[in-house]
């Protein structure tokens, strides 16, 4: 067992490594997710205003976008949950719903690397105000 396990963790490394990390800067200035943008490698972040339109440059798919609302509010539910009746061990699966449904949408579907990697904690605050502007109706799912 321990040599699938291992064998699965290289494959995975692997398609980390191989998978690509751009960023599209939008025209407009405006929060898009335009595919005629021009490509504009970014890897450094001064703040989280300029993290975010790289963010929704790399969730341009739209069933990307849906695994992430589902990740998300698969956490903010176990959160609630957990919380409300004080079964605090059912925090251990916010990682899995979270991280889960938004790398898949990004190893399936966007066929890119999750920001996560590069950028844990702007990323973590991304997925958030993703989902609030999709509950806004400003992004599209």
């Amino acid at each position: 067992m321990k040599g699938k396990q291992r064998s699965f963790l290289k494959h995975a490394l692997d398609a980390f490594d191989a998978a690509e990390e751009t960023w599209r800067k939008p025209a407009t200035g405006r929060l898009s997710m335009s595919k005629s943008a021009s490509p504009l490698v970014q890897t450094r972040f001064a703040n989280f205003a300029d993290f975010y339109p790289y963010y929704l440059d790399e969730h341009r798919n739209l069933n990307c976008r849906r695994l992430h609302f589902i990740g998300t509010a698969l956490v903010i539910t176990i959160v609630a949950v957990a919380l409300g009746t004080g079964t605090l061990r059912l925090l251990m699966f916010t990682p899995l719903a979270g991280y889960g449904f938004a790398w898949i949408g990004h190893f399936v579907f966007e066929h890119n690397r999750p920001a996560t990697f590069s950028h844990p904690w702007f990323s973590l605050a991304a997925d958030f105000v993703l989902f609030r502007d999709i509950l806004a109706g400003r992004i599209r799912i």
